[in-house]
């Protein structure tokens, strides 16, 4: 099989499905995860129907929902079985479902709302990857890609200098993605002798449901930065932060942590 096989989670809206649309223009076959089987039906069709009018790109377009809820092992255990059953292995996961609820200072932080986000933005990034490890592992050099923010930046929240320290001092939607960052440097540790590369993407401040559309990025920007750690040639890094800059000019580089 010469084809790349993608899964994205969260892939129905938003970055991820704009993720999708640009790894499928790619030629890459695209594996929509999403929670919601009729928006999950939506999106593939509305994926299909984009990707077939592009130059090249003819009816044998490959876009497939795979009904995923990243908080439900079964739910990821059976989206696992079905994958190895069709393909055998994958080449690309971009862990991309994240939420974000609650607000407010953190002696203010309800407990619930942070079991809630975490439960999304690290467990379910834990249990997925550790379920498609094994197909990642055989396929000859898969890329993993954690969607992060860079408000899980410590150095960038606490820099007097940087934009991101006048932000409120939210905790549950940063704080998961400091996890997501950890986690991210630890699986990359664990597979450094292997050629699977696992980096963490920051799509920048963009517009999507999960800030009510008010960031200044689209969600194509957004997807840009994921889509490049996904398709990382041999020589790119593992281990590392990379994506928007919060700088007048948008460049891409490496965050710190």
């Amino acid at each position: 099989m010469d084809t790349t096989i993608a899964l994205i989670t969260g892939a129905n809206k938003g970055i991820g499905f704009e993720t999708a649309r640009q790894l499928g223009a790619r030629g890459v076959t695209v594996l929509a995860g999403a929670r919601d089987e009729a928006r999950g039906i939506a999106a593939e069709r509305a994926l299909r129907d984009g990707l077939r009018g592009l130059r090249g790109l003819g009816d044998d377009t490959d876009v497939r929902f795979v009904p995923l809820d990243v908080t439900d092992a079964t739910s990821v255990r059976e989206a696992a079985g079905w994958i190895e059953k069709e393909y055998g292995r994958l080449d690309i996961l971009v862990n991309n479902a994240g939420i974000a609820v609650g607000g407010g200072p953190p002696s203010e932080t309800d407990l619930e709302a942070m079991h809630e986000v975490f439960q999304t933005n690290v467990f379910g990034v834990i249990l997925v990857t550790n379920a498609m490890l094994p197909l990642l592992r055989r396929a000859p050099a898969a890329r993993i890609v954690n969607v992060s923010s860079e408000v899980g930046s410590i150095a960038a929240m606490t820099d007097p200098g940087s934009p991101l320290a006048q932000m409120p001092a939210g905790l549950a939607y940063p704080s998961s993605k400091t996890a997501l960052n950890m986690i991210t440097a630890l699986y990359a540790k664990e597979l450094r002798d292997t050629p699977i590369k696992v980096n963490a993407a920051n799509p920048g401040y963009t517009a999507t449901d999960l800030n009510g559309n008010s960031g200044f990025r689209s969600a194509a920007e957004g997807a840009e930065v994921s889509v490049q750690l996904a398709t990382l040639d041999d020589s790119g890094p593992s281990g590392t932060f990379w994506g928007y800059l919060w700088s007048p000019r948008g460049a891409y580089g490496a965050l710190p942590w």
